[in-house]
C-alpha cells in the first residue's frame, strides 16, 4: 500500500467519524437552544458527507447533490427571504442532481405505478392545506420545490432501492416541516431539532443507498472487464 493510498484510507475512516461529532453537535445544539453551535456546526455536515462520498468513489452527481445541499444549509442559516429562495433553489438544484443520478439506475421497478398515486396525494394534499396560510410570493415557489422534491423521493423509492428511498421520504418529512414553520402553523418542541434530524438521516441514507446502487452496478462491470 503506497502511503497516498494509506492516506485516502485513513480519511475514509476518519470522515464518518467526523461527521457523526459534527452532527451530535449540530442537533445538541439545537436541543439546548444554542444558536452559535448550530451555526458553526451545520456548514461542516455537507462538506464532510460529500468527501467521504467522493473518497469511497461514489458517482459525481452524488458529490454535486451534497454540495447543492450544503450551499442550501448556508443560506438556510439567514432569516431574510431573498436567502431563503435562494436556498431553495439550491436545494432544488440538488433534487435534480438527484434524479438524474437515479435514472442511470434503470426503468422503474415493479412497485413504482403502486408507490405513485400515494406520492402524488401526498403532494396534492400537503400544498393545499399550505397553500391559503404561505406567504403570496412564496406559494408558487413552495408549491414548484414541493413537486419537484416528490418526484426525487419517488425515484428514489423506485430506482435506488429502500434505503435511499427512506433517505427521500425522509427528505419530504424534513422540508414539509419547514414549510408548516413558513406556514405560521403550530410547532412541536425544538422544531429546528426535528428538521435537522430528519435532514441529516435522509442524506446519509441517500449517499449510503446511491453508494451502493452504484457498487452494484460496478461489480457486473468489473467481471466483464476481467473476463475480457
Amino acid at each position: 500500500m503506497t502511503p497516498r493510498t494509506d492516506q485516502r484510507a485513513s480519511l475514509r475512516r476518519l470522515l464518518p467519524a467526523l461527521l457523526a461529532l459534527a452532527a451530535v453537535v449540530d442537533l445538541g445544539s439545537l436541543a439546548a437552544g444554542s444558536e452559535a453551535g448550530h451555526m458553526a456546526t451545520k456548514p461542516l455536515l455537507m462538506p464532510l458527507l460529500a468527501a467521504w462520498a467522493a473518497l469511497r468513489g461514489a458517482p459525481r452527481l452524488l458529490v454535486v447533490a451534497l454540495l447543492f445541499g450544503w450551499g442550501g444549509d448556508v443560506l438556510l442559516l439567514s432569516g431574510a427571504e431573498p436567502a431563503f429562495l435562494a436556498g431553495m433553489a439550491s436545494f432544488a438544484a440538488g433534487h435534480v442532481s438527484y434524479i438524474v443520478l437515479f435514472r442511470r439506475n434503470g426503468p422503474p421497478r415493479a412497485r413504482a405505478a403502486l408507490l405513485l398515486p400515494g406520492y402524488a396525494i401526498a403532494l396534492v394534499v400537503t400544498v393545499a392545506l399550505l397553500w391559503p396560510d404561505l406567504p403570496a410570493d412564496l406559494r408558487v415557489p413552495v408549491a414548484c420545490y414541493s413537486a419537484l422534491l416528490t418526484a426525487m423521493a419517488w425515484s428514489a423509492a423506485t430506482r435506488a432501492g429502500l434505503v435511499a428511498g427512506l433517505g427521500g421520504a425522509l427528505f419530504l418529512l424534513s422540508d414539509t416541516l419547514i414549510a408548516t414553520d413558513v406556514a405560521d402553523w403550530p410547532q412541536p418542541p425544538r422544531p429546528d431539532f426535528w428538521i435537522m434530524l430528519t435532514y441529516i438521516a435522509a442524506q446519509v441514507l441517500l449517499t449510503r443507498g446511491v453508494s451502493a446502487a452504484a457498487a452494484r452496478t460496478a461489480e457486473p462491470d468489473a467481471v466483464r472487464t476481467a473476463a475480457g
